[in-house]
């Protein structure tokens, strides 16, 4: 079930009304506004205009939408990195990245403050720890903490987690920048690959054979693919790296090599795959494009199980 749908399953279960009313008004909803809000927005405004809040209540990670504000939600930390110090635009201060999951999803959560920062540093809070969040908001898909949001250790119990990434199956025409999606679509045209070297070590770009962190290094080489797909509703040009562009059925000879890969792109044209990724927003073209973190041949027995179910 997708973030637009669960919201509206608690609208109705809040306001009594059926399903097919709180649609008619996210549509009639959108229709005013000129559709320059996107479903998400036309029914957290149906749900204010009902008298529904849920500032109060405590939500599951599944039911969070882009957006949302005075979010509470209670999960366990399954993945915690370093603490990072920050020096942007002559402001100074640290960040915190964590990984909160319950029973339902699993969601990225940024800290920004530091009395929330310092629990980490602490050890108060760690990878296990299952903590309560109130007050937060979400952005870019993502659970941010200010200033004027909490977290604390919680004494309940939450056994069972989601802990692999959670993609949500949608059409282009349909996504949003910040998105995490799974796409079923056509490669309709292909790009010569970019190379790049890395650092062996850490994997950060190095440059004239250095490292920023490492020194003087012997670099590997990488590639990077751009790939236009389309999936009915929409194009988005999609990046690959690394063992993704040999998922295409591309050995290295032909990545590596330009004149291979001419050979080989044309076999690639048509295909049909499912691609699970993020969509983030190109500042140079001002342009959604897809980052390419799974391909997926596409299981036609399960298409045919799609379609049945549908009819």
């Amino acid at each position: 079930m997708d973030n637009y749908s669960q919201l509206v399953e608690r609208i109705c279960r809040s306001s009594g009304l059926e399903l097919e009313e709180i649609e008619r008004r996210v549509e009639a909803k959108k229709a005013k506004l000129s559709s320059l809000i996107s479903k998400e927005g036309a029914a957290q405004i149906v749900a204010a205009e009902l008298g529904i809040n849920f500032d109060q209540e405590r939500l599951k990670i599944s039911e969070l939408v882009q957006g949302m504000r005075k979010v509470n939600v209670i999960g366990k930390v399954i993945k915690l990195s370093p603490v990072r110090e920050f020096n942007k635009n002559g402001r100074e201060g640290k960040v915190a990245n964590l990984v909160l999951a319950d029973e339902t999803s699993n969601i990225k959560t940024v800290l920004w403050d530091t009395n929330h920062i310092s629990l980490i540093e602490k050890g108060k809070i760690k990878e296990n720890t299952i903590v309560e969040i109130s007050n937060g908001s979400i952005r870019n898909n993502e659970l941010h903490l200010s200033s004027f949001s909490d977290i604390k250790e919680s004494k309940e119990k939450i056994d069972k987690v989601i802990a692999e990434k959670v993609f949500h199956e949608k059409k282009l025409s349909e996504t949003k920048s910040g998105e995490e999606v799974m796409l079923r679509a056509f490669i309709v045209n292909t790009f010569e690959p970019r190379y790049f070297e890395v650092c062996p070590q850490c994997g950060k770009k190095a440059t004239n054979e250095e490292c920023q962190t490492h020194g003087k290094i012997k670099p590997i080489k990488r590639a990077l693919l751009n790939l236009i797909i389309d999936d009915g509703t929409e194009t988005i040009r999609s990046v690959l790296f690394g063992e993704q562009i040999n998922k295409l059925g591309l050995k290295n000879e032909e990545i590596f090599s330009i004149e291979k890969f001419n050979e080989k792109k044309r076999s690639l044209l048509g295909e049909e795959k499912l691609f699970t990724g993020q969509i983030r927003l190109n500042s140079f073209s001002n342009t959604n494009e897809l980052t390419v973190q799974e391909i997926k041949d596409v299981n036609p027995n399960e298409l045919i199980k799609e379609l049945e179910a549908k009819g």
